[in-house]
């Protein structure tokens, strides 16, 4: 027999590699994973395409990869964008309501009024995030439908992107013969698979860590409230590993994930590795917690980055439930310790939840952006079947009323 489940792709774009990740709905509404595929990258910095030949041909390879896995074949991806170049802002909308009802064409409408502001034209509008409405001035409502009052208001979260940056991604994708479903920013799908709704609507920040960059998202009471980038990320550590250690590059990543660690107080003082050279020198054994002394400046920089971040928002008050890590530079041992010492609040890892299928697999925090773009897509995929469904049943329930009418006209005469 057979599959006509729907197929659902996630195509997360690294500084360090590419995933794509497939999944399909259970029987019991919830995504299963059934195909990973993962592709070294060079043709990225710091979300910014740099080579369209090296990335276009390192998502052909994870392609392949998740579709032999899965066995599957996939056409369209939903992408994670992510970078310098995300800028977001708020902005506020106000309409009448019709018919004294707020119905779902009212948001709508108020959502395009709060749209409607000059975005330059060399930016691309991702996401336009509702965060809450006003019925009549009465504030703190997430869904008015149904509410009675005459005038709605919406503050809502516009996310954008470089216009060019988003530009070259595509032409990436388009490169390697696949068609986009839709582009999802980066923080916003991470925390899709890592986080509750509980954590959401107490206040939350996911710091997402990858090898450029690290992106972070703020909810306060289950929104998104802002959006940052900081420039630094897991690349810059592997960095540090080489110069300091002198050795290459490839050695210096296998030994940070291997070896490395935020804190040097947390490594014993007895334990030793082996260090390759460079250039056809000899490799040598040098103590672990030479890598951790190498490794704790810049992870307290990174931090402190963060923590500033947090503070020039405004939001930390509200963060009741503290900051969650993820994405693959965030393993590193030591960093949630010393996280806890620099930020006061409670800090977690985050590796994708909520799904089914190859769970151990997907189980590490580098997979939580492909993850989350599965959900995301499948949500919206919800989301229109069910706008579908209630406009099919409008249209039926007007049809058989308009039958009825002619068949008492009919009747009459």
């Amino acid at each position: 027999m057979k599959d006509i489940r729907p197929v659902f792709a996630g195509l997360d774009i690294g500084s360090t590699k590419v995933s794509v990740v497939i999944g399909v709905p259970s029987a019991e509404n919830e995504i299963e994973i059934v195909g990973v595929g993962t592709a070294p990258n060079t043709g990225i910095r710091q979300g910014v395409v740099v080579n369209i030949e090296a990335t276009s041909e390192s998502i052909s390879r994870a392609r392949e990869e998740a579709e032999l896995m899965s066995g599957y074949k996939i056409s369209e991806v939903w992408v994670g964008v992510s970078g310098t170049h995300i800028k977001s802002f708020d902005s506020k909308g106000m309409v009448a309501i019709k018919n004294k009802e707020v119905t779902a064409q009212d948001v709508q409408r108020v959502i395009e009024a709060a749209k409607a502001v000059a975005v330059p034209t060399d930016r691309t509008v991702l996401h336009v995030i509702p965060r809450e409405f006003k019925v009549d001035g009465q504030d703190g409502i997430l869904d008015p439908v149904g509410m009675n009052g005459i005038r709605l208001e919406a503050a809502v979260h516009i996310v954008t992107g470089g216009a060019t940056a988003i530009a070259n991604n595509l032409k990436c994708i388009e490169k390697s013969g696949l068609k986009v479903a839709g582009l999802v920013l980066d923080q916003l799908a991470a925390s899709m698979s890592v986080i509750s709704d509980d954590e959401k609507n107490l206040g939350v920040v996911v710091v997402d860590m990858g090898g450029g960059c690290s992106n972070m998202v703020y909810f306060v009471n289950g929104s998104v409230a802002h959006t940052s980038v900081i420039p630094v990320g897991g690349s810059h550590f592997t960095h540090d590993v080489a110069v300091g250690l002198r050795t290459p590059q490839v050695a210096a990543e296998e030994l940070k994930k291997k070896y490395g660690c935020a804190m040097a107080s947390l490594v014993s003082e007895e334990e030793v590795m082996d260090v390759e050279g460079v250039g056809g020198r000899k490799p040598r054994t040098v103590l672990r917690r030479e890598i951790a002394e190498v490794i704790e400046p810049r992870a307290e920089e990174t931090l402190q980055l963060i923590q500033n971040d947090l503070r020039m928002s405004g939001l930390l008050p509200l963060m009741g439930s503290g900051v969650v890590f993820t994405g693959g530079a965030s393993q590193l041992e030591g960093l949630l310790e010393m996280g806890e010492f620099i930020f006061d609040v409670p800090v977690r890892r985050g590796a994708p939840g909520k799904i089914g299928g190859l769970t151990d697999v997907v189980k590490s925090p580098a997979f939580s952006t492909g993850v989350g773009l599965i959900l995301y897509g499948w949500n919206q995929k919800k989301h229109l079947l069910m706008h579908s469904h209630s406009e099919d049943v409008l249209g039926r329930s007007l049809q058989s009323w308009t039958g009825k009418i002619k068949g008492f006209f009919d009747n009459l005469f």
